[in-house]
């Protein structure tokens, strides 16, 4: 026992030092190039909203501009979930799912910059571009009766009875059956910076997102559908920096 309570702290020594090594970046935060990966929440997503790439280039002190792209599935407000008696859930009344792949290009300006080894750098952010929708079907499975039971794209002429519902389709379900709708997405947003190294950086993009498509998206065929989305969201990055 008393072995075990010196090797213990040695152990901790040398994991702190592996942890936190020398870098001889540290407060240096010059840099012209960066590239950013995010997971993005919003309002008009579930849990994970979407994920998001980006990449910057400095043109000055305190100006960047930068392209990425996003994937997010969109939902209504209407939707709403139930669960049935096997234990599965579905969202009654949907029709369809709605992905948003979203290349874009933008610009960003540093407002406050970071203090040496501490702080956070603010920038504000304004992005645009154009914005290709997958509408795929939303597939339930559905007793017909009580020995038939078939799994197909939610129909509310068919499927009239919510308590034949036995749970929703696979993921992804459908998609090679999906319609494509074009439209055109605006963003701007404040970007909050925490990383302390030139080579890497870590931080929060809050922002406000409108986006339309060239036709409404029906999601839900008995409920308002919509040609234009706006959303609250915000992204958590991670990425590096040369």
């Amino acid at each position: 026992m008393s072995k075990l309570k010196l090797i213990l702290p040695v152990f901790f020594f040398f994991i702190s030092l592996t942890a936190f090594p020398q870098r001889e970046d540290v407060g240096n935060y010059e840099y012209d190039k960066e590239y950013l990966f995010g997971v993005n929440k919003n309002t008009n997503g579930g849990l994970i909203g979407g994920i998001v790439f980006k990449a910057g280039t400095r043109i000055d002190d305190s100006q960047f501009s930068f392209w990425g792209v996003e994937l997010s599935n969109v939902k209504s407000q209407k939707e709403a979930r139930y669960n049935t008696v096997l234990g599965n859930s579905y969202i009654f009344g949907k029709s369809n799912y709605l992905y948003a792949i979203r290349p874009h290009y933008g610009r960003e300006i540093v407002l406050f910059k970071k203090a040496p080894n501490q702080g956070v750098q603010v920038s504000a952010l304004a992005a645009a571009g154009p914005t290709i929708g997958l509408i795929a079907p939303y597939f339930i499975e559905y007793a017909v009766s009580r020995v038939q039971t078939v799994t197909e794209q939610y129909n509310p002429e068919v499927h009239q009875s919510r308590f034949n519902i036995l749970g929703s389709g696979r993921l992804f379900q459908g998609i090679g059956q999906s319609e494509i709708a074009v439209g055109a997405t605006l963003k701007a947003a404040l970007m909050f910076e925490f990383g302390v190294f030139r080579s890497s950086a870590t931080g929060l993009e809050v922002g406000y997102m409108l986006e339309g498509y060239s036709k409404e998206i029906p999601l839900i065929p008995t409920a308002e559908n919509n040609q234009f989305f706006q959303s609250a969201y915000f992204t958590f990055f991670y990425g590096f920096r040369k």
